[in-house]
């Protein structure tokens, strides 16, 4: 368990299966809570004999996609292996929802958060100085995010103005960290996979970088908030750390240089 997290105590839930996924490609550190289920994602190549998570191939799964579309192989497997969930999330083994600072967000805290909302994001990340679109262009490849809109215009036009409004926000709710209600989480994933679907049949990731190849789980994650916006869901946010801390200083260092030409394809 990262140092500095408490340990949850056990209580009384009235929620029967909460499953919070830690999605990991490696051994790592985990929370010791059995709310948190580690996730070995692109297990077919992954897998290590003393690695004990679940793993993301089994069942009906796209884990051979990992290296395209990063921890969305825990998110899919989730959607079409979890069928008795009453609530389903995704963290990363770095990245963890907490309260006070350091203490994981718990079951209870999760059930609280349920009386009133439907889903549960990280506190929006603001770049202050650029767009969305701005961010992701000066970052990644333009085509793909514009091959996205297209497909949104052709296929979920109801969509569209709602991805032009986010592309023209400053803010976004990253990472693809969530805790959602069953319900809500299929009507998302539904929705996500068949524009990802579309998306790969448009694009050809064979001539990008070893990082541009991860463009799946990179528009994903702009994703997440048009379809907030579009179906109005009723959300709340949560306060995230990052184990052993964030390099905020040198990620506005690049946010600064790509924003003038001077830095390109720096992703954090």
């Amino acid at each position: 368990m990262p140092r500095g997290l408490l340990i949850l105590k056990k209580r009384e839930t009235y929620l029967d299966n909460v499953k919070v996924l830690v999605a990991s490609h490696k051994k790592a550190e985990m929370p010791s809570n059995e709310l948190y289920m580690p996730i070995l994602v692109g297990s077919y190549k992954n897998y290590q004999e003393d690695i004990n998570y679940q793993r993301d191939d089994v069942g009906e799964n796209i884990s051979e996609k990992n290296p395209n579309y990063n921890e969305l192989t825990a998110i899919y497997w989730a959607w079409k292996n979890m069928g008795n969930a009453e609530a389903v999330g995704l963290v990363h083994y770095r990245r963890l929802f907490v309260k006070n600072k350091t203490e994981l967000l718990s079951q209870e805290d999760i059930e609280k958060s349920f009386e009133t909302y439907d889903v549960i994001l990280p506190k929006l990340r603001k770049y202050y100085v650029e767009t969305n679109y701005l961010h992701y262009i000066h970052a990644h490849n333009e085509e793909p995010l514009m091959m996205t809109r297209r497909i949104i215009e052709k296929y979920h036009n109801s969509y569209l103005s709602s991805f032009d409004t986010v592309m023209n926000s400053t803010s976004a709710h990253m990472f693809n960290m969530f805790i959602m209600k069953p319900k809500i989480f299929n009507s998302y994933c539904e929705w996500l996979f068949d524009i990802l679907k579309k998306l790969e049949e448009n694009i050809y990731v064979e001539d990008y970088s070893e990082q541009e190849s991860r463009v799946f789980g990179y528009v994903s994650e702009v994703l997440m908030d048009v379809w907030i916006k579009k179906n109005n869901i009723n959300y709340c946010e949560h306060d995230w750390m990052q184990v052993n801390g964030e390099k905020k200083l040198t990620k506005a260092m690049h946010l600064i240089l790509r924003k003038f030409g001077l830095s390109k394809r720096t992703h954090f």
